[in-house]
């Protein structure tokens, strides 16, 4: 009973406390106060959960901008300290390689200009095959020539003087550029010369042979090419007349004067080639004792002696003549008989020169020929079989045998044949020709 009680009595206080706390609410909100609050309790200030947000996000930009411009401001003073960094550094490298330029071209245009080379000895210099700018600067380096490489390779090429020739050069360290290019250009200055003596009768091939050998020319196969082609043509007129040149193993054949020359060691081909021709045109035009009152250049003599034949039938009867005859004076009879037989009746029997000289041409003799064609070989000079004279020239022959084919003889020969010490034997008909023969065995 008495714990009823007291349970009554405890919820009756309960309810006592919480109208009272009620009640003093009331009271409060009825009683505006010090802070001047609105009396209604529906206009009671509250935050709702979208309030809150709400004001998060705001003070989250404000923070944020805050930020920002905190890190613009970093961003600007770091900028203006970098450009301060950067115009120095800009200007310490503007000043050295600006000290370095003026450096280089100081001490280049002293150098191009010679001005602290005045040392006058005279060095050799050799330019390699091929030349090239950098290998020409490397010689003339090493040489003590120039004392700028790089800066001679920029003058060169700037001056676009890049068109150099192999060769041994004699040049003084004080040369300045452009007289060291000159004379590396031209060949007044070159020592390294080779004298070699073309001998008559000698053919293209066996020229080609000998310029080889003496170290004129490196290259035979670009001689002899050139020797076959049409490349000379515009600069000589005894060339351009020719109207056989397919029917021919070498056009020059024939032209290439026999002399004695100086070639610059491994010449350019075309060089020795141009130098020959011109000699073969300088003669054609010297004057000649021919057995006359007075004396006539070669192309005088073809319009004094009233030949038929034009000047390279003339030197084709010369190069049979150079190969044929066993010395000067035999030279003409030689040239009698080939003239007699080419103008001989038909009943003659002697329409075909037959020739041992022109057998094997381009080769010398049987055994010269290239060892895949011997067995069939036929040239196509060959005047055993061809009637007259053959396509061209079979040699290079000398002024002697030319006078000869221009003047020969005047006889009644048709044959000859000479012994092995060289003694000529001449006939006017296939019997005596015979007859010599066994003579010349018998002996």
């Amino acid at each position: 009973m008495n714990n009823d009680n007291n349970f009554n009595s405890l919820e009756e206080q309960r309810r006592r406390k919480a109208d009272n706390f009620r009640l003093r609410i009331q009271d409060d909100y009825d009683d505006p106060g010090a802070d001047g609050y609105s009396d209604q309790p529906e206009e009671i200030s509250s935050y709702s959960g979208e309030d809150v947000k709400d004001q998060i996000a705001r003070e989250s930009k404000r923070s944020l901008k805050r930020k920002m411009k905190e890190e613009k401001r970093e961003l600007r003073a770091r900028n203006r300290r970098n450009r301060r960094v950067f115009r120095i550094a800009w200007l310490v490298s503007v000043a050295i390689v600006g000290g370095a330029i003026a450096m280089f071209l100081i001490t280049g245009m002293n150098d191009l200009l010679a001005i602290n080379r005045k040392n006058p000895d005279t060095v050799t210099v050799t330019i390699p095959k091929d030349p090239t700018i950098d290998t020409v600067t490397e010689a003339l380096a090493k040489s003590g020539v120039i004392g700028e490489p790089n800066y001679f390779k920029m003058y060169a090429t700037v001056t676009k003087s890049n068109e150099f020739t192999q060769g041994t050069y004699e040049l003084t360290k004080n040369m300045d550029y452009q007289a060291i290019i000159s004379n590396l250009q031209g060949n007044s200055r070159r020592t390294d010369t080779v004298e070699v003596t073309i001998i008559e009768g000698m053919s293209v091939v066996e020229i080609a042979d000998k310029l080889v050998e003496e170290k004129a020319i490196s290259d035979k196969a670009e001689f002899l090419t050139l020797c076959a082609s049409n490349e000379f043509d515009d600069d000589f007129d005894f060339l351009k007349s020719m109207t056989n040149s397919s029917d021919r193993y070498y056009k020059l054949e024939g032209y290439l004067y026999p002399d004695k020359y100086e070639f610059y060691q491994n010449d350019d081909p075309r060089s020795v080639i141009y130098k020959l021709l011109n000699n073969f045109e300088n003669r054609l035009y010297q004057k000649q004792d021919f057995g006359y009152d007075k004396l006539y250049s070669v192309n005088k003599m073809l319009e004094v002696s009233g030949t038929s034949y034009n000047l390279d039938e003339i030197i084709t009867i010369a190069s049979i003549v150079q190969a044929e005859a066993a010395d000067k004076d035999d030279m003409y009879y030689v040239s009698s008989i080939l003239h007699n037989r080419l103008t001989a009746d038909s009943s003659m029997g002697v329409s075909k020169l037959g020739l041992d000289s022109t057998k094997y041409y381009p080769y010398r003799s049987e055994d010269k020929l290239p060892a895949d064609s011997a067995k069939n070989y036929k040239s196509r000079y060959d005047t055993y079989d061809k009637e007259g004279l053959p396509p061209g020239p079979i040699c290079n022959p000398g002024m002697d045998a030319i006078k000869a084919a221009l003047k020969p003889y005047d006889t009644s020969y048709y044959f000859f044949c000479h012994d092995s010490y060289g003694n000529a034997y001449y006939a006017s008909t296939i019997y005596e020709h015979e007859a010599n023969l066994e003579n010349i065995d018998n002996d």
